[in-house]
């Protein structure tokens, strides 16, 4: 891995608060991620589920963790099974845990080696009631391959009909929303990471510059300070490209006094930053270029304030709306009788900025967390209003990440990476 080694007391505390909501007598299993198969003998970059690694820190294919509080043997009440390393795997495909470097990882003693797995958990179920199994329930999932989670839980089920069945997901989606001083310091420096890569930007791009090279500055940033790449795919939108809030060609060119929509960010060691700016090709927004910019700039500057203990996210997007729309009125792109006579489930600003504006982030850029529930503090979110003109060939969308605080208005975790407008102009042109 290209990130430093985490300290394996997060993973040990994760492990407490997750087994402290198991019900008695129960076990918890937790596969990792396959490795993706293209075609032919190409795969894709092995990708560690989020969850066995909130859990272990074990970053490698063919790993399952399991976790039995209630054990009547003190070693297994936390187990790893891993696939075993050999001097051939070491040969063709490099260093693979061992059992005591495993244990520096995640904390955890009893390792075994993954043929061992079905003998052991045999006897793990003649001890247990019941086995919380790993569903993926987050609210954005449209997962249509069969993952090696689930082709476990199709198993298990055919194994162990007799037991009763409980789901991990629920307690996860709460433990891995509040995010401890360890998680947290990731995230900014995947945040730090990512103002790196914005800077370089700024000195770069000029007129006629291609949407694919600003990629490959970022990339080339991003992975020199330890990052795998991108959090997630890229989105480097010239001109009207903006406005679709999904463009991931990057393959125009950026043409003088167009404006370019970056929603970009490096991961680090797994945990995701997310972040969006709106820069000039050019080097200077045009007078109407600034004035959207700037409400833009209001409306998150207001909403990041709401991000508070006890706030709901849905009431939370309602008065956002209201910012959105007063500052609509404000541009001329609404007028009082859009307001008068909107539809109150899709409402006037929407055609304009028709995306939500905050969503959890960690581990995942659209992280774990109960939207029904009232934020606490230690969640981090992104803030990322946008205004979308496409007769006018532009649109803005700016984006920081907030921690959010007992008390006090929310932390920004993107504070250094520049978002005024005079600053912009000002790095673009030195």
């Amino acid at each position: 891995m290209k990130y430093h080694q985490i300290n394996s007391n997060l993973f040990v505390k994760n492990r407490r608060k997750f087994t402290a909501e198991m019900k008695p007598n129960s076990v918890a299993i937790f596969n990792s991620n396959d490795i993706y198969p293209i075609s032919a003998d190409s795969t894709l970059p092995f990708a560690q589920h989020r969850d066995i690694f909130y859990l272990s820190g074990v970053d490698q294919e063919e790993s399952i963790l399991l976790l039995f509080p209630d054990a009547p043997y003190e070693n297994q009440k936390e187990m790893l099974f891993l696939k075993e390393t050999s001097e051939h795997i070491a040969i063709w495909e490099g260093e693979k845990l061992t059992k005591e470097r495993a244990f520096q990882v995640s904390g955890i003693r009893t390792v075994y080696w993954l043929q061992d797995f079905h003998k052991i958990l045999n006897e793990i179920m003649t001890y247990a009631d019941t086995i919380y199994i790993n569903t993926n329930e987050h609210y954005r999932a449209a997962v249509e391959t069969e993952t090696r989670e689930a082709r476990f839980v199709k198993w298990w089920k055919e194994k162990y009909p007799a037991h009763n069945v409980a789901k991990s997901n629920p307690i996860l989606q709460r433990n891995r929303s509040v995010k401890e001083s360890e998680e947290i310091d990731l995230i900014q420096h995947a945040c730090d990471i990512t103002e790196k890569g914005f800077r370089r930007l700024l000195s770069f791009v000029k007129p006629n510059v291609t949407e694919y090279e600003i990629e490959a500055e970022l990339a080339h940033e991003f992975i020199r300070n330890r990052s795998k790449g991108f959090a997630y795919t890229p989105i480097i939108a010239s001109g009207n490209n903006a406005n679709v809030l999904h463009y991931i060609e990057n393959n125009q060119q950026c043409k003088a006094g167009d404006l370019i929509l970056l929603d970009v960010a490096a991961e680090y060691a797994n945990y995701s930053s997310d972040m969006t700016r709106t820069i000039p090709v050019s080097g200077r927004f045009s007078d109407r270029q600034k004035a959207v910019y700037n409400a833009v700039l209001r409306v998150k500057n207001e909403a990041t304030k709401m991000l508070i203990p006890g706030t709901l996210w849905k009431q939370y997007h309602v008065e956002v709306g209201k910012i959105m729309t007063s500052e609509l009125l404000g541009l001329g792109l609404l007028d009082k009788a859009d307001v008068q006579n909107e539809n109150p489930d899709w409402p006037a600003y929407k055609k304009y900025f028709m995306h939500g504006t905050s969503h959890h982030m960690g581990l995942d850029t659209h992280d774990y967390g109960l939207l029904h529930e009232p934020m606490k503090a230690n969640m981090v979110f992104t803030v990322e209003p946008g205004i979308y003109i496409p007769a006018e060939k532009f649109g803005i969308r700016l984006e920081d990440n907030v921690v959010v605080q007992e008390k006090g208005e929310p932390f920004n975790l993107m504070r250094n990476i520049p978002v005024e407008v005079d600053e912009i102009e000002s790095l673009m042109n030195s």
